[in-house]
């Protein structure tokens, strides 16, 4: 009998899943699988309802980033209507997706995946999180991540009518408009992101990219992968979070494929596998080769690295100046280093807060006319934004009285499922020897799926629980170490 490796439940996300790494008789990894154990549901919680409904609805599978279903859903529900939103409309609704995504991002950079670096991947468990990244680059810091996040959420609660699972968005535009006031405070809070972002980015290269260890870990064979890379681009090819076509290209850096939101099917398929209830989506043209990478596989990975090698640049000065440096210092596009996903997650930070400035200062932003009431017979639609954690796909099908027959949900971690199954593979197969894991190790391994910024609760509509509970089985099935954590 091989002996077994279980992390269980893995840390440091949203949602639940396990990795399971078996070994062969000399102890050496033979293989690795990360396992999604919750049932996804809200494919046919949908069916049967009014598709209006959806957009208050879906945000439900997530208390993290319930903005990203609640926008894809209400983008879905317009295409279903066939109604063109009024300009305000729009650029209110990416206004406030802005500001959402310059708070998620600060959540995942300075509390979920930060602290391996900050502190330092082998550090003590006890201080590798929040509490251990202020006691070391000081409490500042800890006022600036919630003042971030609070503005984030006085956004959301303003338009959206809550600081989470917003009410706002309705087929056709909004619920309501902004005034003068409301504008300006909005306007300051940009500031302040905009701030955030440039004091973030200059932090990681204080902290990470001045040390050679953490440097190399960031470059390491084990981390790299040779994939496809996807992400919502605007007519110039610029990052976007909220509109535009879907655009793919390969390990080669070269374009793909693009596609608008209603030909996705055309492009992404998806294979199920019996030991996960999460699915593994590829590149239809290509197929799947399984949890192989290279250009002959059809998986692909969405993520903020993923946006950056899929785009020719970013729509905003300040992040467009991050973005050639990122480049520059890390040897050109594609960047295939997996844990560089943090850099590109702040340079995502800073254009956000500058979109959101642009925004906020729109002679247009406080236009009344926020809504196109729609008239057309309802039918089918396709809706997708960028996700914090990827690209999100909502897609309806109604009858004629608008009540959904059919829904299917590509949520961002879906999308990057074959990927982080590969990268914890290959990152266990290379550190794992003669059977024995560390703690430090260990969350090696973890950290090869906390670079994507994991949300199993959205990909498999279902939340679990932190605590952990490492045991190492010998080849006839004895137990030769136990780890525990929070239990």
């Amino acid at each position: 009998m091989s002996s077994k490796i279980s992390i269980d439940p893995i840390t440091r996300l949203e949602g639940h899943g396990r990795i399971d790494i078996f070994l062969d008789d000399a102890g050496d990894v033979k293989n690795a699988y990360l396992i999604i154990p919750e049932l996804r549901g809200f494919e046919k919680f949908a069916e049967g309802r009014p598709v209006e409904e959806l957009p208050r609805i879906t945000p439900r599978i997530c208390g993290v980033c319930p903005e990203a279903h609640h926008f894809a859903s209400a983008k879905a529900c317009d295409a279903v209507y066939k109604v063109q939103i009024p300009p305000t409309a729009r650029k209110l609704r990416e206004l406030e997706y802005s500001a959402f995504f310059a708070g998620d991002h600060a959540t995942h950079f300075y509390i979920l995946g930060g602290p391996d670096f900050v502190m330092g991947p082998d550090a003590d468990p006890a201080v590798r999180n929040i509490l251990g990244v202020i006691g070391k680059v000081g409490l500042e810091i800890a006022s600036k991540v919630i003042q971030q996040r609070a503005n984030a959420h006085k956004v959301i609660k303003t338009l959206g009518g809550r600081p989470t699972h917003s009410v706002n968005l309705l087929p056709g535009g909004m619920s309501k408009s902004i005034n003068e006031e409301e504008c300006k405070e909005f306007e300051e809070m940009a500031k302040f992101a905009v701030e955030f972002g440039k004091f973030s980015l200059q932090l990681f290269r204080d902290v990470v990219l001045a040390n050679k260890a953490y440097v190399d870990v960031i470059l390491s064979e084990p981390y790299k992968l040779d994939s496809y890379y996807m992400g919502l681009v605007d007519e110039n090819n610029k990052v976007n979070f909220y509109d535009g076509k879907v655009r793919v290209v390969g390990p080669d850096g070269k374009e793909f494929a693009k596609y608008a939101p209603a030909d996705y099917l055309e492009h992404i398929a998806e294979h199920v596998e019996p030991y996960t209830y999460l699915k593994y989506p590829y590149l239809k043209k290509i197929g799947w080769k399984g949890l192989t990478d290279g250009p002959q596989s059809g998986m692909y990975q969405a993520t903020p690295l993923s946006r950056l090698n899929a785009s020719d640049g970013m729509a905003t000065p300040l992040a467009q100046e991050a973005y050639e440096e990122f480049y520059a210092t890390l040897g050109g596009k594609p960047v295939k280093a997996t844990l560089a996903a943090h850099w590109a997650r702040l340079i995502e930070m800073l254009y956000a807060g500058e979109r959101w400035l642009e925004l906020a200062t729109d002679p247009e932003i406080t236009n009344p006319n926020v809504r196109t009431i729609p008239t057309a017979v309802p039918s089918e639609g396709v809706g997708i934004v960028e996700a914090p954690r990827g690209t999100l796909t909502h897609h309806y099908i109604t009858d004629e009285r608008g009540i959904v027959k059919k829904a299917n949900l590509i949520v961002g971690t879906t999308n990057n499922y074959a990927a982080i199954s590969a990268v914890v593979r290959n990152v266990a197969k290379a550190l794992i020897k003669g059977g024995k894991a560390d703690n430090a190790t260990l969350n090696m391994v973890e950290m090869g799926f906390r670079s994507y910024d994991p949300c199993f609760g959205c990909a498999t509509h279902a939340l679990g629980r932190t605590p952990l509970e490492i045991r190492i089985m010998g080849p006839d099935g004895e137990l030769l170490q136990r780890l525990t954590q929070n239990l």
